[in-house]
């Protein structure tokens, strides 16, 4: 008779460390699952930023735009002063999940998107400077871009 009980002593020990580990993996469950719904493009928007600034900043013909673009700055994206080649290289380097503008700062100032957009907004920038035979001129360009 006393093992009987010392069984069924057990067997509740088992049944409420089962129990704890069911609420547990569910609140677990629960608590990820919002997190693996998010997929973060952050790191992909930022690689897709840098290569289409490096393919411009390597680009002698963007450069020269760029540091001859006409004065006063900052010039924004739908400023008519912003070169068509650079804005044309910069939406046909897109990718079609993002929207991306541009804006030539000159360098000691803070160059913001002027837009609102209620999405994150990932931001890369790149020094665009002139070659020796035009004089010193250095330029930022502020890539802009947010998923549609």
């Amino acid at each position: 008779m006393v093992r009987i009980m010392n069984r069924g002593g057990w067997i509740q020990i088992v049944e409420a460390f089962v129990s704890v580990l069911l609420v547990v993996g569910v609140v677990l469950i629960i608590l990820n699952k919002g997190y693996l719904e998010r997929t973060d493009i952050s790191e992909r928007v930022y690689k897709t930023q840098l290569s289409i600034l490096r393919e411009i900043q390597t680009n002698d013909t963007f450069r020269t735009e760029i540091s001859t673009a006409a004065e006063p700055l900052p010039i924004t994206w739908t400023d008519t002063r912003f070169p068509n080649d650079l804005k044309n290289k910069i939406i046909a380097r897109t990718p079609n999940y993002l929207d991306c503008v541009g804006k030539i700062c000159e360098m000691n100032i803070i160059c913001s998107l002027d837009d609102t957009q209620q999405k994150d907004i990932y931001s890369q920038a790149i020094v665009i400077s002139t070659t020796l035979e035009q004089g010193e001129v250095y330029r930022k360009l502020n890539l802009f871009c947010w998923t549609k």
